[in-house]
């Protein structure tokens, strides 16, 4: 029998540029609705337009950007019916695999939950706003990396860059908003290390709806439309 042979092969050129664009959208540093043309996008990346198109279409399938044929291409603009969609699509994932972690993995779970907490402390210490959302992300990734299920997981995947978007929006402009996430995910940490899925639930309800509705407090303020 041949041994593994199996070599890790480098990304390709519009997989990179995917993920950096990916990571400008869910870190806010590009803007909601903003365009994003292909030539000078090509240009201030050093690419040609090939994979330029390459990684805006794979984008679009995650919801990150919208194409409009003759106009162009822009980052997603959430409108409030989507906030709203988004929170009760996530609260539905992220209970089943809360549940699914506690009876699969629950050490790996609290000490990714531990970790990543940590992180958001130091983010909080340092008036970062934007590494608070990255923190608070990986937070809730957590329980999809540990939930032993990879059809959970993929329906999590599929909004999670949006999920991610509209919370460092909310972080860079809303900072009086950490003070309760903080404390929300402190409430989370204890009570699922202790066991107590009826109190973590409860408190994950509590903080996926709240922060729904300052989503979309904050998408007013920016004048989305409703729907």
């Amino acid at each position: 029998m041949l041994p593994d042979l199996q070599i890790d092969l480098p990304k390709s050129l519009s997989s990179i540029v995917e993920d950096r664009i990916r990571n400008a959208i869910i870190n806010a540093e590009l803007a909601f609705g903003q365009a994003l043309p292909e030539d000078s996008m090509g240009l201030s990346m050093g690419v040609s337009r090939t994979p330029m198109r390459e990684a805006l279409t794979r984008l679009q399938t995650q919801g990150l950007v919208v194409i409009v044929p003759k106009k162009g291409t822009f980052v997603f603009k959430p409108t409030l019916a989507d906030a709203e969609q988004l929170a009760s699509f996530r609260l539905t994932l992220e209970m089943e695999a809360v549940r699914r972690c506690h009876t699969h993995a629950p050490e790996a779970t609290v000490q990714s939950m531990k970790a990543t907490v940590e992180a958001m402390r130091a983010a909080r210490a340092a008036g970062d706003g934007k590494a608070y959302a990255r923190a608070d992300t990986e937070f809730h990734e957590s329980f999809f990396a540990n939930c032993n299920n990879a059809y959970l997981a993929n329906a999590y995947h599929t909004v999670s860059g949006r999920i991610a978007a509209l919370r460092a929006h909310l972080s860079a402009s809303h900072a009086n908003e950490q003070a309760t996430s903080f404390d929300e995910h402190l409430q989370m940490v204890a009570a699922f290390s202790e066991g107590k899925l009826a109190q973590m639930n409860k408190t994950l309800r509590q903080h996926i709806l709240r922060a729904a509705s300052a989503y979309e407090n904050a998408l007013r303020e920016m004048g989305v439309d409703e729907a």
